[in-house]
C-alpha cells in the first residue's frame, strides 16, 4: 500500500486557540486513523485556515508567557502571547500551541512540518 498523504482542513473562525491546537495535534499524530501506530509519523497534512480569527481572551494574551534560552548566562528571555501575536501573528501562536501538544520525541519535527497555517 503506497504511503499517500491525506489532507485535513480545520477552520479556526471563532474557535478557541487550545481547542483548535489539540484537534490539529491529534490528527498530526494519526490518532484519527484506524491504523494508528505511536512510532509512525502519520499520513495527514493538516491545514488550519482563518488563524487570525481565532478566539483568545485578554487575560490569556497578557499572562501566557513563552520562554527561550540561548544557552548563555543571562540568556533567558520571556515573550507574552500578545508580543508573539504582534511580531508574527496568530499563526505562530497556534504553531507553538500545537508543537507543545505533540509528544517530545524524534517524530515531533516531522509532524510539525505537516502543519500548514494560513491567516
Amino acid at each position: 500500500m503506497p504511503n499517500s498523504m491525506k489532507n485535513w482542513t480545520i477552520d479556526a473562525t471563532s474557535r478557541v486557540l487550545g481547542r483548535v491546537a489539540s484537534e490539529a495535534a491529534y490528527i498530526l499524530m494519526g490518532k484519527n486513523e484506524p491504523d494508528y501506530e505511536p512510532n509512525a509519523e502519520g499520513k495527514t497534512i493538516v491545514t488550519v485556515t482563518n488563524a487570525s480569527k481565532i478566539k483568545v481572551t485578554e487575560k490569556k494574551l497578557s499572562q501566557k508567557m513563552y520562554e527561550s534560552y540561548s544557552g548563555y548566562p543571562g540568556g533567558l528571555k520571556f515573550l507574552s502571547l500578545k508580543e508573539v501575536v504582534a511580531r508574527k501573528g496568530f499563526s505562530e501562536a497556534l504553531r507553538l500551541a500545537v508543537y507543545g501538544m505533540l509528544p517530545g520525541n524524534k517524530l515531533r519535527p516531522l509532524r510539525i512540518k505537516r502543519l500548514k497555517i494560513s491567516e
